[in-house]
């Protein structure tokens, strides 16, 4: 399989730490703000998304594919083991990284893959209606993005707080899901992936908000039996997106927790 570009930019001074992307870019931009005095944060976008292109056609994204293409990323990038984080999709790739000790830590915020065929099925569905809405808003984009009340409508099953996102970063969320070329086949290959337990090697870091709707907080204590020798963290009062609805605190659990 030929090799793709993927997309990827670096801010601020530090050690580095790899800040994986898919839809939450928008969420990830209060967060990488406050890490770049202490870090140099390294984004890089999922074959599919963001300015990523998706993987060349015959290829199925798994999860699995997912992290082998950034372990291939990583030397093209000039990275050695670095540390990993990711929400979501994000998350559970950071920890496939991990699985393949091909990180020098990883967290991973509310991963997907800890759920049941129902619990799947709920979320994967859930995200296809809000890319036909958003697909479907066209112009009127910023005008629902503008409002309180079109946040909370767009976002509520993502992030706590949706009324607190911005107007821009609402935007951007909902273009960059109308738009992603690799969103259909890539959630057709996320409905059978399912994490399985494995010794990590290198620090890792299991973070669930306390009001998470797509991927509940029991799906946390399924993490902990899988993984008991990650650390498991509740992020109070923070839904599935945890970037936006606290990012301060979000910052101090990636600090003390990344390594590499």
């Amino acid at each position: 399989m030929p090799d793709i570009q993927l997309s990827s930019s670096r801010r601020g001074t530090g050690p580095p730490l790899v800040v994986i992307q898919q839809l939450d870019r928008e969420g990830w931009a209060p967060v990488i703000d406050l890490l770049t005095a202490e870090r140099e944060v390294v984004t890089v976008d999922l074959p599919g998304f963001g300015d990523s292109p998706p993987l060349p056609g015959g290829t199925a994204p798994t999860v699995r594919q997912l992290a082998a293409e950034v372990a291939m990323w990583f030397s093209t990038a000039g990275l050695t083991r670095p540390p990993v984080v990711g929400n979501s999709l994000g998350g559970a790739v950071a920890l496939e990284l991990a699985r393949a000790d091909a990180v020098g830590s990883a967290v991973a915020l509310s991963p997907i893959g800890l759920w049941t065929g129902p619990e799947a099925a709920y979320v994967l569905g859930s995200l296809r209606i809000a890319r036909t809405m958003a697909k479907a808003l066209g112009h009127r984009t910023a005008r629902v993005a503008g409002s309180p009340l079109g946040r909370t409508l767009a976002f509520w099953q993502l992030v706590a707080r949706p009324r607190r996102m911005t107007a821009e970063a609402a935007g951007g969320a909902l273009r960059n899901l109308a738009g992603s070329p690799g969103f259909e086949a890539t959630r057709r290959a996320a409905r059978t992936y399912r994490l399985h337990g494995f010794p990590p090697r290198v620090p890792v870091t299991v973070a669930w908000g306390t009001r998470d709707l797509m991927t509940p907080r029991y799906q946390a204590r399924r993490a902990a039996r899988l993984l008991p020798g990650a650390r498991h963290v509740r992020l109070h009062g923070c839904g599935h997106s945890p970037m936006s609805d606290d990012p301060g605190r979000v910052v101090r659990l990636l600090l003390s927790a990344s390594t590499g």
